[in-house]
């Protein structure tokens, strides 16, 4: 059980953390300061904030970096630079540091500073509106919505890319949108995908890509094919994660159990897609 003296702890870490993570503090340095053992400060901290002291470290000094990249005036600074004014030792681990939380390097991100684009559409499936968007390299996001609420629709699109530019596709733009846009549930065509996360999130993803049609997979056989047994637990918060309803077919996941489960969009709608699913296969037998 969480103890309020535990919640005083890791409010303090939290605090020291901040303060600290430019100087990259071992989880030592901040377990000596908070007189705890390490093993124990680890075991709480990730009881209470769900990720460890290392990983919070890199989620603030990726976010640091970010700013550095997307603020600058003049000239733009060097990922030298960047990685010295994090408390990196150099550009090695900034670069794997981007590619692990981000899914992109540095020098990526570098590029795309400037608003990226990305064009929005609408369409009817056999399960309820979707709202369809793509940037110039592919399907970005795909997500049902409740009828009459596009606005909010748009505002979550919005949210999920802080500071692009949204255009709504009045005219066809890009033969994906078009190829989806005619038939998202029956298409053949090949479809490419332009999705951001992290480095085990598009493992996930990929392999949720790999799961036959009419097929279901459980989380922990998904998180064997992806290499990581005990990862479960990540593996479902990653499939919850996925920006690409359908196309990555995260429905065909269920419990161990044979329970269906939940679903970003609905459980029942998991459910009819899943029975929709069943029934096109058996037609095309």
């Amino acid at each position: 059980m969480k103890q309020p003296y535990q919640y005083q702890l890791i409010e303090k870490a939290i605090a020291l953390l901040q303060q600290q993570y430019l100087q990259q503090p071992s989880l030592n340095d901040i377990a000596v300061q908070l007189h705890v053992s390490p093993q124990h400060f680890q075991k709480m901290f990730v009881e209470w904030a769900g990720v460890t002291p290392k990983k919070f470290i890199q989620y603030l000094t990726v976010a640091h970096a970010k700013k550095i990249l997307g603020n600058y005036t003049s000239k733009a600074p060097s990922l030298f630079e960047v990685a010295a004014a994090t408390g990196l030792s150099g550009t090695g681990r900034l670069h794997d540091l981007f590619v692990t939380i981000e899914g992109m390097t540095p020098g990526e991100f570098k590029n795309t500073a400037a608003p990226l684009s990305i064009f929005y559409s609408f369409a009817t499936s056999p399960f309820g509106d979707v709202i369809i968007a793509s940037t110039h390299k592919g399907i970005c996001h795909v997500a049902f919505f409740e009828e009459g609420k596009q606005t909010a629709a748009i505002a979550h699109l919005q949210q999920l890319y802080i500071g692009a530019l949204l255009q709504y596709l009045v005219q066809p733009m890009h033969t994906i949108v078009v190829s989806i846009l005619n038939n998202i549930f029956t298409t053949t065509d090949k479809i490419t995908l332009h999705v951001k996360g992290t480095s085990f999130q598009l493992k996930v993803w990929e392999a949720l890509l790999k799961i036959p049609t009419a097929a279901a997979t459980t989380y922990g056989t998904l998180a064997k094919n992806i290499a990581h047994p005990k990862a479960s637990r990540a593996v479902g918060t990653a499939v919850g994660a996925n920006p690409v309803a359908f196309i990555i077919p995260c429905h065909r996941v269920i419990q161990a159990s044979g329970i269906i489960g939940e679903y970003r969009w609905g459980t029942l709608r998991k459910k009819a897609i899943i029975g929709w699913e069943a029934a096109q296969a058996n037609a095309n037998e």
